[in-house]
């Protein structure tokens, strides 16, 4: 067994960091609107944080307020300018969701346009969302 080196093992290939989705985008309504109410604040913010509460007739419902700090677990969404920050526990049922914003003669508000939605009340104010499947 003369010219045998021992093998020295080929460091195994890292596997490809693969990008995460864009939890949410919002449209140039939505947009508009986050940096208006932005401009308005009381206070000093970094943008809008989007979430979800149980509660309503379907079951849950979309929650929009002030975010005055990034918390380390937020996922943070930059679109068209603006930044919105999502509590982690409604990212999986946000995945895919495109934000919108309506005003009309009677009311003004955002719309939610989520794949994940199963159902919403007749009111319009609460949502039945399962959590988004991912590919894996």
């Amino acid at each position: 067994m003369t010219g045998m080196t021992p093998s020295t093992p080929t460091p195994a290939a890292k596997p490809a960091v693969r990008s995460r989705p864009q939890v949410m985008r919002l449209t140039d309504a939505a947009a508009s609107r986050v940096r208006e109410l932005s401009a308005r604040a009381d206070s000093e913010i970094v943008g809008l944080r989007v979430g979800i509460k149980n509660g309503g007739c379907a079951g849950q419902s979309y929650t929009v307020e002030y975010a005055h700090e990034v918390r380390p677990t937020d996922e943070i969404v930059e679109d068209k300018g603006v930044k919105v920050l999502v509590d982690p526990k409604a990212v999986l049922f946000l995945l895919g969701t495109e934000m919108d914003y309506k005003a009309d003669k009677m009311q003004a508000q955002f719309i939610f346009n989520n794949p994940n939605q199963i159902s919403a009340c007749g009111c319009g104010e609460s949502v039945q969302l399962t959590a988004a499947k991912i590919d894996g």
